[in-house]
């Protein structure tokens, strides 16, 4: 049976929420118990991100897809697995539950509802990661989803892990999550003046995946 519109954007918000929960919250968590050890603090975050990323997608993509990420639901669009006139709603419920995401994990760390972030993470080599962090997200959802739609749940979380990594940028991957983390003035945060930049990169490298995965799978003509 299929499942309405609503209740997948309920599932999308929600799914997101936790996502960001995660990201923030175990980036305050591993802040304040790494005793200044900046890699320690970025394993925790990974880690729990990825951990959270496993235990979400497992959970709703039977429901929504779980896309959690405003550029997935615009390829799934863009692929016909998504009507159009949908993408507004779905969007729109992962914005808020990125920001709410944001906002359970202030409170249950003691923080301010909201802080304006003020780390810095600006820079053509941060931009030019988030093209390549995002590429890698999109390509590992598209090439799984075509054949072995079971193992995105722990592809996409074991990606999301190492590009934590192995890009300058820790891997946001998310306009939806890099808005929301201008939000808060902790472990996870981003300037608000280096939101734009990163959402343009990964804006591009969405775009590429989906061009390059579809041209790798690409069926013969008959």
């Amino acid at each position: 049976m299929a499942i309405d519109l609503t209740r997948r954007a309920v599932a999308e918000a929600l799914g997101t929420a936790g996502l960001l929960a995660a990201v923030v919250g175990s980036g305050i968590m591993g802040e304040r118990l790494a005793g200044g050890n900046v890699a320690v603090a970025l394993l925790a975050n990974s880690l729990a991100t990825g951990g959270a990323l496993l235990a979400i997608i497992s959970t709703l993509q039977p429901i929504s897809g779980a896309q959690l990420n405003p550029v997935v639901t615009v390829v799934d669009a863009a692929a016909g697995l998504l009507p159009w006139r949908e993408v507004p709603v779905v969007v729109a419920a992962q914005m808020a539950g990125a920001v709410l995401g944001v906002l359970a994990a202030h409170l249950m760390f003691g923080e301010a509802w909201v802080s304006w972030a003020t780390r810095d993470r600006g820079g053509a080599a941060l931009a030019i990661s988030e093209a390549v962090a995002t590429f890698g997200l999109l390509a590992v959802i598209l090439g799984c989803g075509r054949r072995r739609p079971d193992a995105i749940p722990g592809a996409v979380s074991a990606y999301i892990v190492a590009a934590y990594w192995f890009t300058a940028s820790t891997s946001f991957a998310n306009p939806a999550v890099t808005v929301a983390r201008s939000l808060t003035a902790t472990f996870a945060g981003i300037r608000t003046i280096d939101v734009a930049p990163f959402v343009g990169a990964q804006l591009v490298g969405a775009a590429a995946a989906f061009i390059v995965l579809r041209w790798l799978d690409a069926r013969p003509s008959a």
